[in-house]
């Protein structure tokens, strides 16, 4: 459908992983994770990552990823600190608190989807480990994109996680549009995760162009705690047996930079439907187009006539909408797009 903004989970994959797919189809191999291709995606990430020092363990889902990291960083006893608009808050159906045991999600505002530091600090100054009645923080979880579709900037993301060191935290980022901030950005993937002292980064590749593949990347002396992520992973269910079709999906999008060529047409696409719906008498970008997303109120004789028109795309809380592109988002939805508006106008 030309009008479809409804989500990049929605998208198809691409023909490049339905084609490494297929030639992973054929013969033996190694189950669990100890097979030739699942071997090369880790000598992919350690280049493409600038590091040798990290362990890669591959999810089929974004859920799945950032509870079973979230498990080996934070205690049954402990917290977690995350925005109060953090996926993991309002999408996981409690999936971190159940796979850690019972560590709990300690909310923290912030505008545009991101913490805002004064409540950080304050977060962080209130930890008291030996008060019998506090559960303390132990993990800082950003997210990158945020929910909002915005990006921390790099300095700023490295402050977070100096903050959080400082005070004891281990640092985990939500990647699961990591791609689309890489390119608005223009940062290396090192100088997004471990560089800016990251210790564990579930990096998203199914809203990038695969049919379902999320990377868990333990970073540092987070490598160590592999065999307890195993163990997790084994005991929820998330070891699967021919991991090599997940290593197959992530080493097509990889290569030759293929995810970040997706990942900056996609954001591309979201800039030019951002634009159309701005040059609309009483259109209001709600959030910077940082990526993927756009977020946007709408008048409701506009809003009445894309939905009549069959566009697909989400009310958002406080009152905006979202439209989100993806790598497949043609020039004839922008088309459509363009030309809906100006028969409205």
């Amino acid at each position: 459908m030309a009008l479809d903004f409804s989500s990049d989970t929605s998208a198809p994959a691409h023909p490049a992983v339905l084609t490494a797919l297929a030639e992973a189809n054929h013969g033996m191999a190694s189950s669990y994770g100890n097979d030739p291709l699942s071997a090369a995606l880790h000598r992919q990430l350690a280049a493409l990552f600038e590091t040798d020092d990290l362990f890669v363990w591959p999810c089929a889902s974004g859920t799945a990823a950032n509870a079973l990291a979230l498990s080996v960083l934070c205690s049954p006893t402990g917290a977690i600190l995350c925005h109060d608009e953090a996926h993991i808050e309002r999408d996981e159906r409690g999936a971190p608190e159940f796979f850690t045991g019972g560590g709990k999600l300690r909310l923290l505002p912030g505008p545009a989807g991101q913490i805002d530091e004064a409540a950080l600090r304050d977060a962080l100054a209130a930890i008291q480990p030996d008060f019998v009645h506090e559960t303390p923080a132990e993990v800082l979880s950003l997210t990158q994109l945020t929910e909002c579709g915005t990006a921390y900037a790099p300095a700023r993301l490295a402050h977070y996680a100096a903050l959080a060191r400082e005070a004891g935290l281990a640092v985990h980022l939500d990647g699961a549009r990591f791609a689309n901030a890489l390119v608005s950005q223009a940062v290396s993937p090192a100088e997004m995760s471990w560089k800016a002292g990251v210790d564990v980064l579930t990096l998203g590749l199914t809203k990038t162009g695969a049919m379902g593949c999320e990377l868990i990347l333990l970073f540092g002396d987070m490598a160590g705690r592999a065999a307890r992520l195993r163990a997790r992973a084994k005991r929820g269910g998330h070891m699967p047996p021919k991991m090599r079709f997940l290593a197959a999906q992530a080493l097509a999008l990889l290569q030759d930079g293929l995810w970040l060529e997706l990942a900056e047409r996609a954001n591309r696409s979201a800039r030019l439907v951002s634009d159309l719906l701005c040059a609309q008498p009483g259109v209001e970008l709600t959030y910077p187009v940082d990526g993927n997303e756009v977020f946007v109120r709408l008048p409701e004789p506009l809003l009445a006539r894309l939905h009549a028109a069959g566009a697909l795309f989400y009310p958002w809380p406080g009152g905006s909408h979202r439209l989100v592109c993806h790598w497949a988002t043609g020039a004839d939805s922008i088309e459509a797009l363009s030309v809906l508006l100006r028969d409205q106008a």
